[in-house]
């Protein structure tokens, strides 16, 4: 479960305060953000490097220049929510749910799209392995 101390930290202090948290902790704390309700959040630019999102509702959230390399967003929903430029690589997307999400040139390099609903999404210039894509999109 999200840890709420964070979950404040990311939505009441800003991507800024954010980013200051985060290159202070270094990779001492685990960043659970599990299950946290991020609709509409604007969390542009924001280091997310390694987080657990899963089951994090990120709905219609501006994730544009977003680091989400190797995040577990397994079960998100990211659905119309915007990731231009986001660096996804590595990351788990596991049934995740990307239905009208903007990703154009996003970095999808070695993610895990299993199951994952881009129907509607906009991948125009994203790099991603095109056998992956292939058999995830609904």
């Amino acid at each position: 479960m999200a840890d709420e101390f964070l979950v404040d930290q990311l939505k009441s202090g800003g991507v800024d305060a954010w980013n200051n948290l985060r290159e202070k902790s270094g990779d001492e704390i685990a960043i659970d953000l599990s299950g946290a309700d991020l609709h509409y959040a604007n969390l542009h630019d924001a280091n997310l490097h390694g987080a657990d999102l899963s089951d994090a509702n990120l709905n219609g959230a501006d994730l544009s220049k977003t680091n989400l390399r190797t995040a577990k967003l397994i079960r998100a929903d990211l659905s119309k929510s915007k990731l231009i430029r986001a660096d996804l690589s590595n990351a788990d997307l596991s049934n995740a749910n990307l239905s009208n999400a903007d990703l154009r040139f996003a970095n999808l390099s070695n993610a895990n799209l299993s199951n994952a609903d881009l129907r509607g999404a906009d991948l125009s210039y994203a790099t991603y392995i095109q056998e992956q894509m292939s058999s995830v999109i609904r």
